[in-house]
């Protein structure tokens, strides 16, 4: 994808995110999760990485959206987004383990 449209669908997963619906977990991950995800920035899992995701994942899901939404590490609460829902946040979090199994 050119830096055109990359540019263009951040920019529109941001505006839907925070409109007030649900967005897709993927698109919540680009918009406020991939900054530190995807480089694995202060320890973050890196997206798709199955060793680092497996302990997280084996610890369960009630645990994984728990450390989301309050904070957890050098992880801020919501990962630094708190305009996102609860239900925004958990659906970046089933995106992340997604891409980890």
């Amino acid at each position: 994808m050119n830096k055109t449209l990359t540019v263009a669908a951040s920019i529109a997963a941001l505006l839907f995110v925070g409109s007030g619906y649900a967005a897709s977990g993927k698109d919540v991950y680009n918009a406020s999760c991939a900054a530190c995800h995807a480089s694995g920035a202060a320890g973050a899992p890196k997206l798709g990485d199955k060793a680092a995701w497996g302990p997280r994942v084996k610890a369960g899901a009630d645990a994984l959206y728990d450390a989301s939404l309050k904070g957890k590490g050098a992880m801020p609460a919501k990962g630094g987004n708190a305009g996102l829902s609860d239900a925004d946040v958990k659906a970046a979090v089933d995106y992340m383990v997604s891409q980890a199994n």
